[in-house]
């Protein structure tokens, strides 16, 4: 490959004299011309303690870039902090911010004509949204990870926002102080980083390593490690070596490459959001990955890493013992992976490993996959009479695995959490909260302020949640989000009345709804869809254009 493929267009000749000009008064040299143009794409901001490092990381890629013969070329995009919307109408603008970004980075490097790309973020929709960038675009990326953060401490014991959250519905149940709530939210965010168990953020890191887009060991360490710079030094430099050598995104995203990051996704008991950003990634990459790809894996999979939300653990105790590498080399050694897809670096995954000759797991943070935490992955995915095309529930941590309750429905997020913190929540319930999907929330926000607060409550083995929204991935309890089709949709979801029975039966895979057909046809007959968001706003775009959730949520686009 040409190294300067696209960068030509711009600085060549005569005519591009006044580009030329543009590209002097930032920096640029006469030998800077001869060099190949690197993005370096990087969701900084002040707004979260995900994104505050990432200004000093693009700094180092950019050195990385420099020093093997590129031009850094830095620019930004938007980033908001999931755990500061939740819980509020902040919360929509969640998952549409993934496209944002996706597309705001797509707008930069086809308008600028860069030749390679770095991309580096450090919040839940920020990494997918750049994996879907690198896809779609094609040119030469190496991602980057912007690190997690440490977890607080508090009486005695490691925190983090999880903690936070369900303390709320602690307090609001009187199960714990005002003074003690207040303790805990000072100490439970230390400083830089996303937040510090397997939730997304943490999630698709992982995922972006086990695809091979990013460097083998980069996904773990914390925002704070000394090697942090370096690993972001030599990402730049990794980026300018796939563009000498060729290597594309979707030569690394191929059908095996995906099969590879579900497979990691199971076995750390990681995020219900990978079940949308993972198919929309693919999606970009021209790859058609579905939930029964999700299910299948799932049933293969080993539960082998002992992380919160769901266990004891936080991605800088798994940094510890070997990180992503020690999770990927078990897994390979159980002939889980495949092994003999292409990465960044040029070389195989497995090629990769034996190189770092990653540590066997410890037996605490990482078990075996010979003695796992469950013989099933993480997460599964339901079908029934309540979801026809598919819902998602998290497996790991779960004591209950059979749940048959009564439905106390509520058409939004806010009149759910009411009657959560208002003590009415019963035992045996099943809360259901339609038309929060991607079309009718608009933007299906994520439900981590309810199910921490039922968490809270004390009741969270005695009671469900079933949505057409989705879940944080510090979620816990039986929780069943993504919901297809979604109520606004007209799913069955938007026929659910209270006291109805609900079955959810997750080694059977299925959710059921035990109602008369015949009653809910006249249900149907008597249901009206609610309004469309109206305006040109971009909720209201997102919510004309958006897709199923089982499909990833992709907007504009016909699913493969």
């Amino acid at each position: 490959m040409d190294p300067r493929h696209r960068s030509r267009i711009v600085t060549d000749g005569v005519t591009r004299a006044p580009a030329r000009a543009m590209l002097r008064a930032v920096g640029f040299a006469d030998e800077d011309f001869t060099r190949p143009q690197i993005g370096v794409a990087a969701a900084a901001n002040d707004l979260t303690p995900c994104n505050i490092a990432l200004d000093r990381l693009a700094g180092a890629t950019a050195d990385g870039v420099r020093k093997a013969g590129g031009v850094a070329m830095r620019f930004s995009t938007i980033a908001i902090s999931d755990g500061i919307a939740m819980g509020h109408r902040g919360m929509r603008a969640s998952l549409p911010s993934r496209d944002l970004i996706a597309d705001s980075v797509e707008c930069v490097m086809e308008a600028e004509q860069l030749d390679a790309m770095v991309t580096i973020a450090g919040c839940d929709k920020s990494l997918p949204g750049m994996l879907m960038a690198a896809a779609r675009l094609n040119v030469p990326t190496a991602f980057l990870y912007g690190g997690s953060s440490l977890p607080g401490s508090w009486q005695g014991r490691p925190v983090t926002i999880q903690d936070v959250f369900e303390a709320v519905g602690a307090q609001a149940s009187g199960l714990l102080s005002t003074d003690d709530l207040d303790d805990l939210e000072r100490a439970a965010c230390p400083g830089a980083g996303s937040c510090a168990g397997m939730y997304t953020a943490n999630t698709i890191a992982a995922e972006a390593e086990a695809l091979g887009i990013a460097l083998p060991g980069s996904a773990s360490a914390p925002a704070i490690d000394p090697t942090r710079p370096g690993i972001a030094h030599d990402t730049g430099a990794a980026a300018v070596a796939a563009l000498r050598a060729g290597i594309r995104p979707r030569d690394i995203l191929t059908r095996e490459a995906f099969e590879n990051a579900i497979t990691v996704v199971m076995a750390l008991g990681g995020s219900t959001n990978a079940a949308l950003h993972l198919p929309a990634i693919a999606h970009e990459a021209g790859v058609r990955l579905t939930l029964d790809d999700f299910d299948r894996i799932s049933r293969h999979t080993p539960h082998i890493a002992d992380l919160r939300p769901g266990g004891r653990h936080v991605m800088a105790d798994l940094h510890q013992v070997g990180g992503v590498p020690a999770v990927l080399a078990a897994l390979l050694d159980a002939g889980l992976l495949h092994g003999d897809c292409l990465t960044v670096t040029g070389a195989t995954l497995a090629e990769n490993l034996a190189e770092l000759a990653a540590p066997k797991p410890d037996g605490t943070v990482l078990r075996t996959p010979d003695d796992p935490l469950r013989p099933d992955g993480g997460l599964a995915i339901l079908r029934g009479a309540l979801a026809p095309s598919g819902a998602v529930v998290k497996m790991a941590g779960l004591t209950v695995d059979r749940f048959h309750g009564t439905a106390r429905v509520f058409d939004n997020e806010d009149a759910a959490m009411s009657y959560v913190a208002g003590g009415r929540l019963t035992a045996g319930e099943v809360i259901v909260i339609r038309y929060e999907g991607p079309r009718g929330g608009p933007g299906m926000p994520e439900m981590l302020a309810v199910t921490a607060a039922v968490r809270g409550t004390g009741l969270g083995d005695q009671v469900a949640l079933v949505t057409d929204g989705r879940f944080s991935g510090a979620t816990t309890g039986l929780c069943v989000g993504h919901v297809a089709p979604e109520a606004a949709a007209g799913g069955p979801l938007a026929l659910v009345a209270d006291g109805d029975p609900i079955m959810i039966d997750i080694p059977a895979r299925t959710i059921d709804l035990d109602v008369n057909p015949a009653e809910l046809e006249r249900r149907r007959h008597r249901w009206h869809p609610p309004p469309a968001p109206t305006g040109n706003g971009f909720l209201a775009k997102y919510s004309r254009l958006v897709g199923c959730a089982s499909q990833g949520a992709l907007v504009g686009a016909t699913p493969r």
